[in-house]
């Protein structure tokens, strides 16, 4: 018996980004992925989904917005952000980490108080390069649609 596995792409101007249909020169965009009870998220940044365009500039409303998009991606899929199990967050610069780290729990504190007290597990990378320039964080997250516990 296989897993069940539904695809959820992402959607700019209401265009489908997905892989082969991103233009040559252009990153491709990310997509959710749900496979059983497990959710994976990523490619979560400052980018707007209508235009594109990045967002901001500083690191907490990109970490924000970032945010913004997990929560709306796993309400899309039906989980919630108290469901995370994992984050991987990518960002350009380790000055920014305090900063990233207080955004963070103040989202938390805001739309998933258990993650105050019980954080998922996380990585944490310093890249060279995000996928366009002007990012400074991008967030991937793995969650459950629901909990047993």
């Amino acid at each position: 018996m296989g897993s069940q596995v539904k695809y959820y792409p992402f959607y700019i101007g209401g265009v489908k980004q997905v892989y082969p249909n991103v233009h040559p020169g252009v990153p491709k965009y990310a997509t959710g992925v749900v496979v059983d009870n497990l959710v994976f998220l990523s490619g979560m940044t400052a980018q707007d989904t209508e235009t594109g365009a990045c967002l901001t500039d500083t690191m907490a409303d990109q970490m924000w917005v970032a945010l913004e998009k997990v929560r709306h991606g796993l309400e899309t899929v039906g989980s919630k952000m108290e469901n995370i199990i994992k984050t991987l967050i990518l960002f350009k610069d380790i000055k920014d980490y305090q900063i990233m780290r207080k955004t963070e729990l103040e989202y938390y504190q805001k739309y998933a108080p258990r993650l105050v007290e019980d954080p998922p597990a996380s990585t944490i990378l310093q890249a060279a390069a995000l996928a366009r320039p002007e990012f400074l964080i991008e967030l991937d997250v793995t969650a459950v649609v629901s909990r047993n516990d």
